[in-house]
């Protein structure tokens, strides 16, 4: 019996473990402590330190390889005739389920692969791991931009669609 194994499936397996594994040592320190770290001063300040340690080279890698994927997306989006992103989420009910789940698909290694550089950079730069940081700020750096992209280029798309079957030049 062959079993096979998705990368996307190894990827997530990666990241539950790791956090997993890092949760004793974050629940002890919340119960020394009575901190949650999340929004606290220490976060905003381990923020910059994140922007400036090692691993900050994925703060620009990233997000560009997101908006690569959204504006990917935003034109198949144009060409199904999908509303925008964006509002398509919040306003389009019929579309809603669909939008999601072609953004998960898209976007699903690319967080995984956030979170788990994160929580590599946590140990290099505080030893020690924070993992609710981690799945906030690894989704964050891949969904912002991705949704914004994935929106603006299904805009764009659309109008120029418009433009050229209406007879005018863009």
């Amino acid at each position: 019996m062959k079993i096979s194994f998705s990368r996307s499936a190894v990827l997530a397996a990666i990241a539950v473990v790791i956090l997993m594994s890092a949760l004793p040592g974050t629940i002890r320190r919340i119960i020394q402590s009575g901190n949650l770290y999340l929004f606290t001063r220490q976060f905003f300040l381990d923020l910059w330190a994140r922007l400036s340690g090692p691993g900050r080279l994925r703060f620009i890698v990233q997000p560009t390889v997101a908006v690569l994927l959204g504006l990917r997306d935003g034109k198949r989006d144009s060409r199904t005739g999908h509303p925008p992103f964006l509002l398509g989420l919040v306003l389009h009910g019929a579309h809603r389920r669909a939008l999601w789940e072609s953004a998960v698909v898209s976007v699903r290694d690319l967080v995984a692969i956030a979170i788990i550089l994160d929580v590599i950079s946590q140990l290099l730069i505080f030893r020690e791991v924070h993992p609710g940081a981690a799945l906030l700020l690894g989704p964050i750096l891949i969904a912002v931009p991705y949704s914004i992209s994935r929106a603006l280029k299904n805009r764009i798309a659309s109008g120029r669609t418009q433009q050229l079957e209406s007879g005018r030049t863009p």
